[in-house]
């Protein structure tokens, strides 16, 4: 059967961090990774085509750095938000979205892992 979808690439991964001063300076000095786009408590980065989004996790949230990861974004070469869905959940897959944001598609592979597929963007 062929796949109703080509993924073109990993477009981020997110990890949660305690500190995100401290993260953005790891990721940007040491690693020579540029901020794409940033808010007073998420940081995107970008290195080459690929993506790391540092998150600031809330006071005492218990952090699990190197043994999870809070989900991998797949960027969708074609399809529309309303098809997509419909896809997925004809096959059987519970999926959710972002309040008014109708360019990403949330859900979980067999494992639990959590996946976001992200529309083509224009």
């Amino acid at each position: 059967m062929k796949s109703p979808f080509q993924v073109t690439g990993i477009d981020h991964v997110v990890f949660h961090v305690k500190d995100l001063a401290r993260s953005k300076k790891f990721y940007i000095d040491f690693l020579g990774m540029d901020i794409d786009h940033e808010s007073s408590w998420q940081c995107f980065l970008k290195c080459g085509n690929q993506g790391l989004a540092l998150f600031e996790a809330e006071d005492g949230a218990d952090i699990h750095g190197g043994s999870e990861v809070n989900h991998m974004a797949l960027q969708l070469m074609s399809g529309d938000y309303q098809r997509v869905k419909s896809t997925l959940e004809g096959a059987g897959i519970e999926v959710h979205g972002r309040r008014n944001d109708s360019t990403c598609i949330y859900f979980s592979d067999p494992d639990g892992h959590h996946l976001q597929l992200l529309m083509p963007k224009n």
